[in-house]
């Protein structure tokens, strides 16, 4: 492709990045307004709920009884009938469990707004703000796509070959994962998150990273480079999501204590989110694909350095970190499936785990001189 025409794909890309960026910003605007809002709508449900609680115990407080002894044991004991009808949906008489419907119902409020429950599975409720913002995020992914599409014609390869490259398909990766498991998991909660990660990498790549499109150096020349850095890039994606899970992991389980202390509720936003425990478990799940991801992008990347230097290992720093990213996930692999780190010792685990990643791909390759020295600055 002539230069001329390489050179405006370039700034149609960067256009798109830009309209990109802007699309985010509004689309974490909306997360973070549906989180304000359905935090006011669930503080304004429990101050009803403990209003009809009062005046329940006050109604309770001036019944006089009208009989003692048998008939005094008679009436109490047709109290707790009727209160275990009332309160577990059963018959008079008989305690049945509340079904999951019916518990979801009862923590619906004004505009149906109910708290996440333990599978994250989408319930019946209608938060408008939060399908803007999914919607904001899928037009925002389009045109990202678009950047990402363009740069790779303009450069007439895949665009991956320098940090610019690496942080804008990065982020589209980390946003397209994101939107892939909400079709399966109510996962809006974690949307101010990465869509605020990938405003983040945006601006970092246009005003830290910038490259003009060019062509690679000729050790990334080959087809190895799709293969290696694909993985890379999505194995990446997945450690985002599960950093951003177990950050809120950590709010959620201080606050918990907290309400367990008989604490005041400060964050009742978080009411969104799961527990503690899901949020563990889940993250634990997700981190486990990425691990046999970042493992393949190891042994893909000795191969590659075989066949490009001679060796499949030269203890450059590149390698060396992408080795301890390797150790930091397995060690926190191990030590929850067999040593019991549970809790919030697993979750500063998994952001230790990712700030490790954040460090590689960019004081690393930065300030660090080497074989991986690509980032194009």
């Amino acid at each position: 492709m002539p230069y001329g025409i390489n050179e405006t794909m370039g700034q149609y890309s960067e256009l798109f990045m830009l309209l990109a960026a802007g699309t985010y910003t509004i689309a974490f605007i909306a997360f973070a307004w549906d989180l304000a809002k359905s935090s006011r709508a669930l503080r304004a449900i429990d101050l009803k709920a403990a209003q009809a609680s009062e005046a329940a115990k006050a109604q309770d407080g001036s019944r006089i009884p009208v009989a003692a002894g048998v008939g005094e044991r008679a009436a109490s004991a047709e109290g707790s009938r009727a209160d275990a009808g009332t309160h577990l949906g059963g018959p008079a008489g008989r305690a049945e469990r509340p079904s999951s419907s019916t518990t979801k119902a009862s923590s619906a409020g004004a505009g149906g707004v109910i708290t996440a429950d333990a599978d994250m599975r989408y319930s019946s409720e209608r938060r408008a703000p939060a399908r803007v913002a999914v919607a904001l995020t899928i037009l925002g992914a389009l045109i990202h796509a678009a950047g990402v599409v363009t740069r790779a014609l303009g450069a007439g390869r895949v665009p991956w070959g320098n940090m610019y490259e690496f942080l804008t398909t990065g982020a589209f990766v980390a946003v397209a994962v994101f939107l892939l498991v909400l079709v399966r998991r109510d996962l809006r909660f974690l949307g101010t998150f990465v869509v605020g990660l990938a405003i983040i990498m945006l601006v970092a790549a246009s005003v830290a990273y910038w490259t003009p499109v060019g062509h690679l150096v000729p050790a990334l020349q080959s087809y190895w480079l799709i293969i290696h850095v694909s993985i890379a890039v999505l194995s990446s994606a997945l450690f985002t999501l599960t950093f951003a899970m177990s950050a809120l992991q950590l709010v959620q389980s201080h606050r918990q204590k907290t309400a367990a202390a008989g604490g005041a509720d400060k964050l009742g936003f978080m009411r969104l989110v799961p527990s503690a425990l899901s949020l563990e478990n889940l993250s634990y799940r997700i981190n486990a694909i990425a691990f046999i991801g970042w493992t393949f992008t190891l042994m893909f990347g000795a191969i590659w350095a075989e066949k490009a230097w001679g060796r499949f290992w030269g203890w450059d720093t590149k390698e060396v970190w992408t080795f301890v990213i390797w150790v930091v996930y397995a060690g926190y692999l191990h030590a929850r499936a067999t040593r019991g780190w549970t809790g919030t010792r697993a979750a500063w685990l998994s952001i230790v785990g990712y700030l490790c990643v954040v460090f590689n791909f960019t004081i690393v390759n930065q300030f660090f001189n080497g074989l991986h020295s690509y980032s194009g600055l």
